[in-house]
């Protein structure tokens, strides 16, 4: 909002600073600062009405050290990082732009799925209180998987249309000479532009094309169409939709599972939206696009502003989160979390990239699938279950090994930096 405003002001007033907010980067370090303040300012006042309201975690008995001292400490607390996303992407970021929109819906739908099942929980624990029972069946008593399930496929309905038919999705192309556009399977051409770089003109196509990048490969772009027939190419949509579904759905499970620890989930993923970050902004910007040689997306570098506010958002959380932790972000924080994460790999075009940069949350995931699986197995086999960590998600394996919670938060830290990097060099390694 106050980007479209100081416009006004500059060419109303000609206001001096005011062209200031043209500026992507100069928007993007308003939007952390903010981030930060609102998160770590306002984050103690939400956790002071938490402990009002006796909105506290029930710890479930799994013979873990610490887990008693976790007990009641105020949970939901992911409103903290929903408001700080919120707010300042709608002052700085241009609230016109496709993109945005997307993703304060994103935002705001996995913050209510995480919110109806804080709540149905939440409601569980009084009336077992209420009635002298002890509670130990927080899972259970939330929110039924089959409709928290239902609400990430709607979510993904939703984001996987809009970037496969929405208009202002579109992908620039140079074309080289005066030689005719050569389109790929199920690309539309839908507009042409030409633009001045380093003095001499260069034309452009924009293209609708159900595209993404494929890391570590020359000539990396890959097209979901050519996963179907040449007969089926006209349901390419529904691929791409499914792909988009999946996606949501797998990576927001894995930063719910990962939410485990004091500060474990938050640090995660204030990395991971770093390096989602760099690829917005590098993917929006005409000359890095061009120097890199990768693709060029128009106005995909306002998406950094978003992505500046959720990584403040997440580190002025870990103010409080960090162990030992006065607030858990509960379901409100780490769905929305995950969702975000995965839609802004969706946009980018860098979903193939989601093993690398979320290899935390990728293992967390296996390591409950494969304790389950195995476990299951062997019953069937043995007459008794077996297991292959002493207990999952994974961060808990090591918690009974004997590694201080904080030892584990920051070792999962450090291996997402390198999963991190190993991602950002896919930019120039193909």
């Amino acid at each position: 909002m106050l980007y479209h405003l100081f416009l006004w002001l500059k060419d109303k007033f000609d206001l001096a600073g005011a062209g200031l907010f043209q500026f992507i980067t100069f928007r993007v370090a308003l939007a952390v600062i903010l981030s930060l303040v609102l998160s770590a300012l306002y984050g103690k006042r939400i956790i002071q009405k938490l402990q009002i309201l006796q909105i506290g975690e029930s710890v479930r008995e799994l013979g873990l050290p610490g887990e008693v001292d976790k007990t009641n400490t105020p949970t939901m607390g992911g409103f903290i990082i929903l408001l700080a996303i919120v707010v300042p992407t709608l002052l700085f970021a241009r609230v016109d732009n496709v993109y945005i929109i997307l993703m304060l819906l994103v935002t705001i739908w996995c913050g209510m799925i995480g919110f109806i099942d804080d709540l149905l929980k939440l409601r569980a624990k009084k009336m077992a209180n209420k009635l002298g029972q002890s509670y130990k069946k927080a899972d259970a008593d939330g929110l039924a998987g089959r409709f928290k399930i239902a609400g990430q496929v709607g979510l993904g309905l939703i984001v996987g249309a809009t970037l496969y038919f929405h208009k202002g999705v579109v992908v620039e192309r140079e074309v080289i000479g005066s030689s005719k556009v050569v389109l790929q399977q199920k690309e539309r051409l839908v507009g042409e532009s030409a633009k001045i770089i380093d003095g001499k003109a260069v034309r452009y196509v924009k293209v609708q094309t159900p595209i993404t990048t494929i890391p570590f490969v020359k000539g990396h772009e890959f097209n979901y169409a050519k996963l179907l027939p040449k007969s089926w190419e006209d349901f390419t949509y529904i691929l791409y939709i499914a792909a988009v579904i999946f996606i949501i759905t797998a990576v927001s499970n894995g930063a719910n599972i990962t939410d485990g620890l004091d500060g474990l989930a938050t640090g995660v993923s204030a990395i991971i939206g770093a390096c989602l970050g760099l690829f917005a902004y590098v993917s929006g910007n005409i000359r890095f696009s061009d120097y890199l040689n990768i693709m060029y997306i128009p106005n995909l570098g306002e998406l950094s502003i978003f992505i500046g506010a959720f990584i403040g958002a997440c580190i002025g959380f870990l103010w409080y989160n960090a162990f030992p932790a006065q607030v858990f972000m509960g379901d409100t924080g780490s769905l929305a979390l995950g969702g975000i994460i995965a839609s802004l790999a969706i946009i980018v075009r860098k979903e193939l990239l989601i093993p690398i940069f979320c290899g935390v949350f990728l293992i967390e995931n296996l390591s409950v699938i494969l304790q389950v699986s195995y476990f299951k197995y062997t019953k069937r086999k043995y007459g008794e279950g077996r297991r292959i960590f002493l207990m999952s998600p994974l961060h808990h394996h090591y918690q009974k090994l004997g590694y201080h919670e904080s030892k584990i938060a920051v070792r999962f830290w450090i291996i997402t930096i390198i999963c991190v990097l190993a991602s950002v060099i896919t930019l120039k390694v193909r």
